[in-house]
C-alpha cells in the first residue's frame, strides 16, 4: 500500500469573515477559490494583471497590477475583507516607474515595497504581508485554506520507489537547495549521478528542467536518471511562495530524463494531488517526501 491510499483528508479550520485571494499565475489560486466556495464562502478574487488564470475572471473579481498596493487596500476595504490569501506566482518583475504613480499607494507602502527589492524575493513577500497586515487584514497561507495540498509525511507516495542512487541524489540536491534557499536564490536543485547539475534561479522550476533536458540533448549529461528536489527556504515566509509541484512538473521531469522528484513534507504544495500522482505513476517516476532539516 502506498502513502496515497492511506492519505488522510484534512478539513480546513473555519475561516471567520470574507476572504480575498490575490491571484498570481498557476493553479493554486484556482484550488484555493474552489475550496472556499466548497465551504460555502464567497471569496473575492483579486487578479494580478497579466498573471492570473482566465478561469478566475468568471466569478466576482477585481484586477490590479503587481505594484498597486494602494489600489489593493482600497478594494479590500470596500469589499469588507477580513482575510487575504496570496496565491500563485509572478512571472514579470514590476517596474519602479509604475510603482511611483500616486494611485498605486501611499508613500509609506511604496517605501516598504521598493526597499524590499534589495532584500530579495523573500524580503519582498514579507514587506507585502507586513503592509497588508498594517491595514488590519489577516494574511493566511494557502495551506490553511486547503490543508490537503501540503505534501504528506516522509515516505514514497508513488508505486515506484527510489533506488540507493536515487536516495543519494536526493541528499545531494537537498543540500544544494537548502544552500541556495538560505541565499534567497531559489527552492530547487537537480542531482544526476550523485552530482548537482542544476540550481533554480529566477527562471523557475520548469525552465530549470528544460535546461537539464537541453543539456542531455547536447550530451553534456550522459548518465541516466536524476532527481529534482524542492524544499522551503530556511527563512521561508510560509504564508506565501511555498515550493510547489504539479502535473506539469512531472511532465517536465520526464522530458529532462529524471527518475524522480523529492519534496519537503509539510512545507511543499502538491497541486492537483491525485492527478500529479497518477501522472508520476503512469510515467514510472517516483515522488518521495522528506523531513524538514533540523537547524
Amino acid at each position: 500500500m502506498t502513502v496515497t491510499s492511506a492519505r488522510a483528508k484534512k478539513s480546513p479550520e473555519p475561516i471567520i469573515g470574507r476572504t480575498a485571494i490575490v491571484a498570481g499565475n498557476g493553479s493554486l489560486p484556482v484550488a484555493v477559490a474552489a475550496s472556499l466556495r466548497k465551504q460555502g464562502a464567497n471569496p473575492l478574487i483579486v487578479t494580478i494583471k497579466g498573471e492570473a488564470d482566465p478561469e478566475l475572471y468568471a466569478g466576482e473579481h477585481a484586477e490590479i497590477s503587481i505594484v498597486e498596493l494602494g489600489g489593493l487596500m482600497r478594494i479590500l476595504k470596500a469589499e469588507n475583507i477580513t482575510n487575504v490569501v496570496l496565491a500563485g506566482g509572478i512571472r514579470h518583475r514590476p517596474e519602479f516607474s509604475a510603482a511611483l504613480k500616486p494611485r498605486n499607494g501611499n508613500l509609506v507602502a511604496l517605501y516598504r515595497f521598493m526597499r524590499a527589492f534589495r532584500l530579495g524575493d523573500d524580503g519582498l513577500l514579507r514587506a507585502v504581508i507586513s503592509t497588508i497586515e498594517s491595514y488590519g487584514f489577516r494574511v493566511l497561507g494557502a495551506h490553511e485554506v486547503v490543508p490537503d495540498i501540503l505534501a504528506p509525511a516522509p515516505g514514497c507516495i508513488t508505486r515506484k520507489k527510489p533506488t540507493q542512487e536515487g536516495h543519494e541524489n536526493i541528499e545531494a540536491a537537498r543540500k544544494a537547495a537548502i544552500l541556495i534557499g538560505s541565499l534567497d536564490i531559489g527552492q530547487a536543485a537537480i542531482a544526476v549521478g550523485r552530482r548537482v547539475v542544476a540550481l533554480e534561479g529566477v527562471e523557475g522550476t520548469d525552465a530549470m528542467l528544460q535546461r537539464v533536458a537541453d543539456l542531455r540533448e547536447a550530451k553534456r549529461i550522459n548518465r541516466k536518471g536524476g532527481v529534482l528536489v524542492k524544499c522551503a527556504k530556511p527563512q521561508q515566509e510560509v504564508r506565501a511562495d511555498l515550493p510547489a509541484i504539479g502535473v506539469s512538473t512531472v511532465e517536465n521531469a520526464v522530458k529532462a530524463g529524471l527518475s524522480g522528484i523529492a519534496v519537503e513534507a509539510g512545507r511543499t504544495l502538491i497541486l492537483s494531488y491525485e492527478d500529479t500522482l497518477a501522472a508520476a505513476n503512469a510515467a514510472g517516476l517516483f515522488i518521495q517526501t522528506f523531513e524538514q532539516e533540523k537547524s
